[in-house]
This record gives structure tokens, sequence and C-alpha cells, in this order.
């Protein structure tokens, strides 16, 4: 793995530049992917997605200078996805959100080349198989995120809590304390997914993950889209500059397949 070099969203340090530290940028399996609906190939052996977060562990709230993140106590499986095409259960680590500085564009995936304002993605990882996140994040089989898509619409009563929590993150580096979250209340009723296999979005960009990537979007309202854009990509001392259109283009195929947990 390469040293730590600083990576953005800007002209001089976006997704076009990052192969230059990160090689893997142009490796096969890499996210995020345009999901091609007419093309997934429905699996029928395909287990559904189950969720158990019912014990919430979460712990903190974070700017990381890329995104919002909510960090969760990942100790035991309380806080897991299990069925699906996992053998194991993984547990959740932490989620994240890419969003757009329009409502035209902000997600990673994108579904018959359509973009949603915003994406949602639950990190997991696979504590059967590996001893930590970081050991589990460097192996083919040791992440599974979970991508929930946010469309426009009336307010998630839910997301509230979240979206009045940003104004204490708005710098880089800064954190919050942020405990009893349930992340339940960001999965939309339907857990119809496309899955298939591809890497972290953003450096170093370890081709570890299996995605799942939930048909049914989510629907937020624009007040609290808007507040995720009053996040800042830089810290209390430097010059402002807002954090938005955080996300990674469409990455190629290459010849992967996408399965389908439901007929189309």
């Amino acid at each position: 793995m390469t040293g730590h070099h600083s990576w953005g969203y800007g002209q001089a340090d976006g997704p076009s530049e990052w192969h230059k530290a990160y090689p893997i940028a142009q490796g096969n399996r890499q996210s995020p992917i345009d999901i091609d609906s007419a093309r997934a190939v429905y699996d029928p052996s395909l287990q559904p997605l189950v969720i158990s977060y019912e014990s919430c562990t979460s712990l903190s709230i974070s700017n990381t200078g890329h995104s919002v993140m909510v960090e969760f106590e990942d100790s035991d499986d309380r806080t897991a996805i299990s069925g699906g095409p996992f053998q194991n259960p993984f547990r959740l680590k932490q989620f994240h959100f890419h969003w757009g500085t329009t409502h035209s564009q902000g997600s990673e995936h994108t579904i018959d080349g359509k973009p949603f304002p915003c994406e949602l993605h639950l990190v997991h990882w696979n504590a059967r198989k590996y001893a930590t996140f970081g050991e589990a994040a460097a192996a083919p089989d040791g992440l599974a995120v979970v991508g929930v898509f946010l469309e426009i619409g009336k307010e998630h009563a839910s997301m509230n809590r979240l979206t009045d929590a940003l104004y204490m993150v708005k710098f880089k580096g800064t954190k919050a304390q942020f405990r009893g979250f349930n992340p339940k209340c960001l999965l939309p009723l339907s857990l119809d997914y496309w899955t298939y296999l591809g890497s972290l979005t953003t450096p170093p960009l370890n081709e570890s993950v299996t995605w799942i990537v939930l048909k049914e979007p989510i629907r937020i309202s624009v007040k609290q889209l808007e507040k995720f854009r009053m996040l800042l990509f830089t810290g209390e001392e430097d010059q402002r500059i807002q954090m938005a259109n955080n996300f990674r283009p469409p990455q190629p195929l290459k010849g992967r397949i996408v399965r389908a947990s439901f007929k189309a």
C-alpha cells in the first residue's frame, strides 16, 4: 500500500489524479459503477439481506475532510448484516455520505446513467475471518458496503438528529459525541438489492468490497440536504471550501456481472 498521500475532490487532487499515488485506481474491480438495470442478472439463489441493527452502538460523528462519518463500536456482532451473498455476518464500522452542490448529482453509483443527489454508505467488515478492520480492508472478501440512494422529497424525521448535529463538525478534523443512533432508520422499506464485487471509492481504493446497492431510495427534504452542503473540506484556520461533489464517478465494469436479488 502507498504511503499517506493527500487526495481530495478538487481539480488537482481529485478522482482523475488518484491513480498516480494509487495505481489500483485503474484495477479490474473498481467502484462505483453505473448499474444497467436491464443487464443485471436475477439470481434466485441470493438470500434476502438480514440487517440486525437492534442494539445501537454509534459513538461519534466526525468531519474527515472528505465526508461526514458516524462511527460504531464494533467489538461484537450486535450491529451487523448477514444473508445476501454472505456466508458470515459483517459488522458495521461506520457510515458516511457523498453529495453534490446541486440536486442533479452527488451519488457515486448511478442507475441506468441517472445519479441521485446523495448516497449513504454503510461500511461493514468480516470479523469472523479477519482480526481487525484494517486487515479486512486489505482482503478481497473483507468488506461489505451497503449503498442507499437519497432523493429529494418530504422531510425524513429520523434523519433530523443527524442533520441537526452537522453544525458541530463543520470543519475538517472535528468530532463530536453521537451515541445511540440506530442506522436502521436510514434504510428503505424494501431491501431488494444489486450486488457486485468492487472497491473502496476513496483512496486507498482497495478491491476488498462486496457491494450491496439497495434499489429503493430514501427521501430527505431540501432543507436536510442543504445542511450537508454547509460542511467544509477545510479546517478552521484555512480558507473555506464547501464540502460537496465529494463523489467518484462510475468506473469501467471490466466484465463484471451485477446480480439482482429481485426479478426486474
